[in-house]
């Protein structure tokens, strides 16, 4: 899908050192609150600090936060 400037993917595609904006989060109301109660809210900017072999590391402002591979692949970022 292609956003306003740039294509959307799921967190999990982007590499190590990339920045985005979250554009959406796909899942349901559950998993959708807990995100927004971490700061991961449409519109938020996020950093990929490590992105291999097990959970992601991202950066939302000065914090870091751990996300599992299944939980970042529902939210959707357009690469900025």
């Amino acid at each position: 899908m292609i956003g306003k400037e740039g294509v959307i993917v799921p967190l999990t595609m982007l590499p190590v050192g990339k920045n985005a904006v979250i554009v959406d989060v796909v899942g349901g109301e559950g998993i959708r609150r807990r995100l927004a109660e971490m700061g991961l809210i449409r519109g938020a900017t996020i950093r990929v600090i490590k992105n291999d072999i097990g959970p992601l590391i991202i950066a939302l402002g000065e914090s870091r936060m751990v996300l599992g591979f299944g939980m970042a692949q529902k939210i959707m970022v357009e690469e900025r």
